[in-house]
């Protein structure tokens, strides 16, 4: 329990105005409420949380926050300001203790490549002896921590409460990966962060910020966040990266595959078995051999190699990070098919993951085989880029396996129709029921053959109508014999 005085302190509400009321809680949504919780009503993106405050109310909070606009009376305490979500964001790392202020915290940003470059830090820093947690998009994955599933970034009151629990159990560094929502949201914007990086971007969540250049100036938010002594990693090859390195007051490390500054590959090779080369690390030099596939993921190494150069990490350590770092669930995941070829589980949903992703494969498949592939589109998500992912697969795959990809509350023939828009010819064929659509690319493929299921990486669920039913790529594979190569 705290005073609701303490708690309002950093807003600059009058305190003449603020009874004296002690907080069990935060919460945003009314119907989970306990009693003496404060309720603040944020505008959601389709409901308003003013119309639950009478409810909040009578589920037992203590005391309400919404935005100027509000008219209604209560006798419990209201106060009303300018931003709720801002406000919400100072409350919950006030209510907790700002735990970030006691951790070494690292944001890392980027349409593509957060995830893997966060494993990869995390494998590094554990190396290093030193107690780390990851938050993002697979959840929050922290040793003897219970997994949660969470957003990619959650909202402000369960991150500041998962970054207490994490301070409290003696974590020193937070991995975080940090989406543009959260950045539009104000979800992190009492994070203390000391490191922060960008991988690139891309026209993605374009349903959301309506625009590319709003989404790239959410981005870049994350690096106005940043106290001047913090360090920040940058995609130089990115013309967005560059420009943004350009601006800062922070310390830039850059990192680049295209010339010869910050953090690059003095020497490089590709091969099935992984990547491996040296690295000039701000003078150093390592020895680089990991277990990822790719051009792209040559990136994310370089970041991860910049980021834990701006932490002080020891070169050997570094090596022995990357070198370890396990394989990242549903990222180029590659798995043999019993008297066929192989199968790759992905993530990419994007145009640029997907050019990614079949660039890779190809200039690893050389001129053996063909390449078959499954995707769909999300429905209620960004529709100018289902033609230019059909685009881009009918150029470098035998066949496309269009099939349900969380629909949502869109419907699959309209999702459909769209993505056939992008394709020239006859190279596809379309499913309802995803689980047909893979069993039927793995029956055609043969030995030398590479099926890529793209979309949805390890998720366990079809979005289909509010609710999620279960469906996983993972075990379709297993009913063909596969193992993990």
């Amino acid at each position: 329990m705290k005073p609701l005085l303490q708690i309002l302190e950093p807003l600059g509400i009058d305190e003449s105005q603020v009874p004296p009321v002690l907080i069990s809680g935060l919460s945003v949504n009314s119907k989970t409420i306990n009693k003496g919780d404060l309720f603040i009503a944020i505008q959601g993106t389709n409901k308003n949380g003013q119309c639950y405050i009478a409810d909040a109310i009578n589920s037992g909070a203590a005391a309400v926050i919404t935005n100027k606009s509000y008219t209604g009376n209560s006798e419990v305490p209201i106060f009303k300001v300018e931003n709720c979500r801002k406000s919400l964001s100072i409350i919950a790392s006030k209510f907790f203790g700002s735990p970030s202020k006691s951790m070494t915290i690292i944001g890392i940003t980027g349409t593509n490549g957060k995830t893997t470059t966060a494993f990869l830090v995390k494998s590094i820093l554990e190396k290093a002896n030193l107690k780390v947690a990851l938050i993002g998009t697979l959840g929050l994955i922290a040793k003897d921590f219970k997994y949660q599933r969470t957003l990619t970034t959650p909202d402000p009151i369960s991150l500041h409460k998962i970054l207490h629990d994490l301070n409290t159990a003696g974590f020193s560094h937070v991995v975080m990966e940090v989406s543009s929502h959260a950045l539009d949201q104000y979800r992190v914007a009492d994070v203390d962060f000391n490191i922060a990086a960008f991988t690139n971007i891309t026209p993605e969540h374009l349903d959301y910020h309506g625009t590319f250049e709003k989404y790239k100036n959410s981005k870049a938010k994350l690096f106005q966040l940043l106290a001047e002594d913090s360090k920040t990693i940058i995609n130089t090859d990115d013309f967005f990266g560059e420009t943004l390195s350009k601006k800062l007051s922070s310390k830039v490390i850059p990192f680049t595959r295209k010339n010869q500054i910050g953090v690059y590959f003095k020497t490089i090779n590709f091969s099935i078995k992984g990547i491996s080369g040296a690295v000039n690390a701000l003078g150093k030099t390592l020895s680089i051999e990991s277990n990822l596939l790719g051009n792209f993921n040559a990136e994310n190494i370089l970041a991860a190699v910049g980021i834990s150069i701006a932490l002080n990490i020891k070169k050997n350590i570094i090596e022995r990070g990357i070198k370890e770092c396990p394989l990242v669930p549903g990222r180029m995941e590659s798995f043999s098919l019993q008297d066929k070829g192989i199968a790759i589980i992905d993530y990419a949903h994007t145009p640029d993951s997907y050019n990614k992703v079949m660039v890779t494969l190809k200039e690893l498949q050389g001129n053996k085989g063909h390449i078959y592939v499954v995707f769909g589109a999300g429905g209620d998500r960004d529709k100018s880029k289902r033609p230019r992912m059909a685009q881009i697969l009918e150029t470098y795959a035998k066949h496309c396996f269009i099939t349900p990809d969380n629909p949502r509350y869109e419907k699959q023939n309209q999702i459909n129709a769209q993505i056939v828009e992008g394709f020239k010819n006859n190279k596809y064929s379309i499913y309802d029921n995803r689980n047909q659509g893979i069993e039927a690319a793995i029956k055609i493929s043969k030995k030398n053959d590479i099926v890529a299921i793209l979309g949805k990486g390890r998720e366990k669920y079809q979005d289909i109508q509010g609710k999620k039913i279960y469906h996983s790529d993972l075990d379709i594979l297993k009913g063909y014999s596969c193992e993990l190569t």
